[in-house]
């Protein structure tokens, strides 16, 4: 039988620490279990994001299940293109989400090879010149090939059939005053230069299509006066009579609206501006059928076409999404509802 003073002389007891070195070691220990801890919430959060970009790819655009997003750039004629887009690929039986309105070439551009949008309608002359940066070209079939060709290899991104319709720069006057001057084309602009006031927007006083590239091609010249303006304010200046020459792109509606004199580009300056659907390869792979759902609605819009459609919206200040659909009835794209 062990008596009591045995049990307290055997081995059990804890040694003896300093008081300063005990505090240490509980501080220690305290450390290593908030560092065990924080490893822990860490690997957790890992876990849970992963798990949430899984979720999220699931759906994506990749899925024959996803909605297909079709974006615009952020003006009229956008506007109206891109609810033709997305009014034609939903009529095929894709699910379809609007990411309309989302600002300049270089925000569309980045949507697109980022994947918020998987397809939106862009001009031939502003990829070349504004994306890829490429010289000056008047050929339609050159510029469409380059662009193709260049953003199959650069983006992976497809453009698909362009449509007829050339939204480029142009140069407008009333009737009464191409009478007047007896212009006809740029270069009759040119020799009467000092006799006349243009009306532009601001960028076109540097473009490489604007009153450089003008000088350039056509011979340098002076002018009585050039008005930088808003764009939506070229018009009211023109017919108002405070300006002799418009600046002018080559579907807007005032141009139809006003019976206006486009001056002919008789020395091949101006890029072609041929509007076409751009789509990620990703997006055509999972569903083919965006291809011939589009390429059914490009032969359709012309330049008459678009200049009407935009003045139903600028001037008539009617829906894009109520003019694109009328537009799409008419031409049996889509059933009337």
């Amino acid at each position: 039988m062990l008596h009591s003073s045995n049990v307290s002389s055997v081995d059990f007891a804890l040694p003896f620490l300093p008081a300063h070195d005990y505090m240490d070691e509980v501080s220690d220990l305290g450390r290593k279990m908030k560092s065990v801890h924080r490893s822990f919430v860490l690997l957790l959060l890992t876990l849970l994001t992963t798990l949430t970009v899984i979720a999220c790819n699931s759906t994506t655009t990749g899925s024959t299940d996803a909605a297909l997003k079709v974006g615009s750039k952020d003006f009229t004629e956008a506007f109206i293109l891109g609810e033709m887009y997305a009014s034609v690929l939903e009529n095929s039986g894709l699910k379809v989400e609007r990411k309309l309105n989302l600002g300049g070439t270089p925000v569309a551009q980045a949507g697109l090879q980022s994947g918020q949008i998987d397809l939106y309608p862009e001009y031939t002359g502003t990829a070349l010149l504004t994306v890829l940066k490429q010289p000056v070209n008047s050929d339609r079939k050159q510029v469409f090939e380059t662009v193709s060709k260049s953003y199959k290899e650069k983006f992976n991104l497809v453009w698909l059939d362009p449509a007829p319709m050339n939204n480029t720069q142009a140069l407008a006057m009333t009737q009464e005053g191409a009478k007047k001057y007896g212009i006809k084309t740029i270069s009759d602009m040119v020799a009467k230069g000092s006799q006349l006031t243009i009306v532009s927007t601001p960028e076109f006083q540097s473009r490489e299509d604007g009153l450089p590239g003008i000088k350039k091609v056509y011979g340098n010249f002076n002018l009585k006066k050039l008005i930088p303006v808003d764009a939506g304010l070229r018009y009211q200046a023109l017919t108002k009579g405070e300006a002799d020459v418009a600046e002018a792109f080559g579907t807007d509606g005032e141009i139809r609206a006003f019976n206006l004199v486009l001056l002919k580009d008789d020395k091949g300056l101006f890029p072609p501006y041929q509007v076409a659907p751009v789509v990620r390869q990703t997006a055509l792979d999972a569903k083919p059928g965006i291809r011939d759902a589009l390429n059914t609605l490009s032969p359709k819009l012309t330049d008459d076409t678009m200049r009407r459609l935009n003045y139903e919206v600028d001037a008539k200040k009617r829906e894009p999404a109520e003019v694109a659909k009328e537009f799409l009835i008419q031409e049996g794209l889509l059933k009337k509802s």
